[in-house]
């Protein structure tokens, strides 16, 4: 009987852990609360000239009072995230009855020009 590679043993535990996370996951997550602030993420100006665009999925920590308490990348643009990140971490968020999760997605579109 041929022994199963370590690699193969790794891909079935990982997915295994996503599976049993996957539940846990979606039902920590609450509805999306309102943003009352939200701050622009600044576009880098060289990634704007160059046409280089896209969008970055943040999963969004929002305290009880509204404040962002942490940001983490799901995925989108790497090169965009930090810009990302650092905006969303200034939202505020209405009031809720305790912490929750929130996703969003910052847009970044060289083809758009902002009103002045």
């Amino acid at each position: 009987m041929k022994t199963p590679s370590y690699k193969l043993l790794g891909l079935l535990l990982g997915f295994a852990v996503a599976l049993l996370s996957y539940p846990a996951c979606v039902h920590s997550q609450e509805t999306t609360r309102k943003v009352l602030k939200r701050v622009e993420a600044q576009y880098p100006s060289i990634l704007k000239k160059r046409g280089i665009g896209g969008v970055v999925r943040l999963r969004v920590v929002v305290k009880a009072d509204g404040a962002v308490r942490d940001t983490e990348v799901l995925g989108g643009s790497a090169i965009l995230a930090d810009s990302a990140q650092k905006a969303v971490k200034q939202w505020v968020f209405a009031p809720g009855a305790a912490e929750s999760i929130v996703e969003v997605s910052v847009v970044f579109d060289p083809t758009h020009t902002p009103d002045n």
